[in-house]
């Protein structure tokens, strides 16, 4: 069991008011809050050894050498790499897919097919339909049904000996959908395609073990994980990495430099040009620290039970539906009250103290699926209490009481 109190105390902002209401913060899967843990060692960067790295003799700049790579090692082992310099730290999920979709305008070719999936983020969605236009590759949909999970058996019929990569999210971030990640990845290897998962949602919730899943790509981003914002990670297979062309030009990612021609430094630094976010990435390992020391399995069967009881308490509401209604899902529950505008119920939610987000949160075809304008998204972290799902619930009848 989880010591909640405990944990709560980590977390200095959840100690304070938001329109003279307690904060209840229910908006974890845009952004996990950050323990005073990961807070101390982000000071502890700028007073004690702020330096650039990799390029310094003197002490600062080794010690925060030793410090960013010792956090890459961190990373490594969390995801299970085989190797440290299969992990690239990035600005985060989005440059991370950005990344690994211009090294792929110099691999496909004409009618060459990608497959997406209709629950993605845009930020899985638009490089992808930016490399078709570059490329004239034909950009292909797995579907998806009323419960809010994949169509598998359309996936299947979607593969074929023309599919060069398939890119899906591990865990809907509109919905919470737990997607098969692993049947995706053994099918498309099946026809010889390249995977990209999107894991920005999964992370705060599990473990994963990118070997074990066998993935080509997997990518992330700190500040769901009790992190920084902008920085995220992507790992990458050696031979994939080793294979796509270099993303950005500058310091850093080079070996030699002459005005006839350049040749580039090996990984992971082929793909780190320029002075990185060193604070962000020291940040994100001790993040992991933090979360690692909690217990990922603990962390899971807390929040299941979160999101049993939330789910249970919200369907007790006249006229309150829920969208993603997979047996397979996470701590996310999206809702709309008959009639009324999400953004209205999130506007005096927030009047009470309670933060939720609210629109078609970059999942725009997922609104035109279901043809509504957007929900009302409770997400829930470990940090969380059912005394605040209970406030929740109060608000919601509140709001329907106003707004009706």
């Amino acid at each position: 069991m989880l010591d909640i109190n405990k944990i709560r105390k980590d977390f200095p902002i959840l100690q304070r008011k938001v329109n003279g209401k307690p904060l209840v913060y229910f908006d974890n899967a845009a952004t996990s809050q950050t323990p005073q843990q990961v807070i101390d060692v982000i000071v502890d960067y700028y007073s004690n050894y702020n330096a650039n790295i990799h390029r310094g003799v003197h002490t600062l700049s080794q010690e925060a050498t030793d410090k960013y790579e010792a956090a890459r090692n961190t990373i490594q082992k969390h995801f299970n790499a085989k190797h440290s310099y299969e992990i690239i730290l990035t600005a985060g999920t989005t440059e991370s897919i950005n990344l690994v979709a211009s090294g792929f305008a110099s691999i496909l070719k004409k009618e060459d097919e990608i497959i997406v999936s209709a629950l993605e983020h845009h930020s899985n969605i638009v490089p992808w339909q930016m490399l078709c236009e570059k490329t004239g590759a034909i950009l292909k949909v797995i579907p998806m049904n009323q419960e809010g999970e994949l169509e598998m058996d359309s996936y299947t019929e979607l593969l074929s000996d023309k599919t060069k990569l398939v890119f899906v999210n591990h865990i809907s971030n509109a919905l919470g959908t737990i997607n098969p990640i692993e049947l995706i990845i053994e099918q498309a290897h099946n026809v010889g395609a390249a995977v990209l998962i999107d894991g920005a949602q999964a992370c705060p919730h599990v473990k994963p073990d990118v070997q074990a899943l066998d993935v080509d790509f997997y990518v992330t981003s700190a500040h769901k994980i009790c992190g920084p914002t902008g920085v995220g990670m992507l790992y990458g297979k050696e031979e994939w990495l080793t294979k796509l062309p270099p993303y950005q030009g500058g310091g850093e990612m080079i070996d030699q430099v002459s005005f006839e021609k350049t040749t580039y430094a090996g990984l992971p630094h082929k793909f780190e040009a320029g002075t990185p976010n060193i604070c962000g990435g020291i940040a994100f390992g001790a993040a992991l620290d933090y979360m690692n020391a909690i217990g990922f399995d603990k962390i899971a069967n807390y929040e299941n039970e979160l999101l049993a009881y939330g789910t249970k308490r919200l369907l007790e509401i006249e006229g309150l539906k829920i969208y993603g209604t997979s047996k397979n899902k996470t701590s996310v529950i999206s809702f709309n009250l008959q009639g009324i505008h999400p953004y209205d119920v999130g506007t005096l939610l927030d009047k009470m103290g309670i933060a939720v987000r609210t629109g078609h949160h970059c999942a725009q075809p997922i609104m035109t699926f279901y043809n509504i304008p957007g929900t009302v998204r409770a997400s829930f972290a470990f940090y969380n209490t059912k005394e605040e799902i209970d406030a929740l619930i109060e608000g919601v009848k509140k709001a329907k009481m106003m707004l009706s």
